[in-house]
């Protein structure tokens, strides 16, 4: 089991809710691929370094959780199809 932080960013035109919807859901797939998540950070709405898709704003979240080796690359290609999550970026400790 690796530790692992994940910082992805939704986009700020979704409501409360489903951001919300989206971090459960998120947390939710670590535990159903074998790990656990050790923390959650919601940084909330911040300002983007750069325009991307002509928005100047996202909601960042940043997730640690311990996981297998195979688990970054499933919430990886989740969170790829998923269209209301800007970017992402998943680190090993």
């Amino acid at each position: 089991m690796n530790k692992y932080e994940i910082l992805y960013i939704i986009d700020n035109d979704v409501d409360d809710n489903e951001k919300a919807a989206l971090v459960d859901r998120f947390s939710d797939l670590v535990v159903k691929l074998g790990g656990t998540v050790d923390g959650i950070d919601k940084w909330g709405t911040r300002k983007y370094a750069y325009p991307i898709n002509d928005k100047n704003e996202g909601y960042y979240v940043l997730m640690n959780f311990t996981a297998g080796a195979a688990a970054p690359a499933e919430i990886d290609r989740q969170m790829k199809i998923t269209d209301a999550i800007v970017r992402q970026m998943i680190i090993r400790k």
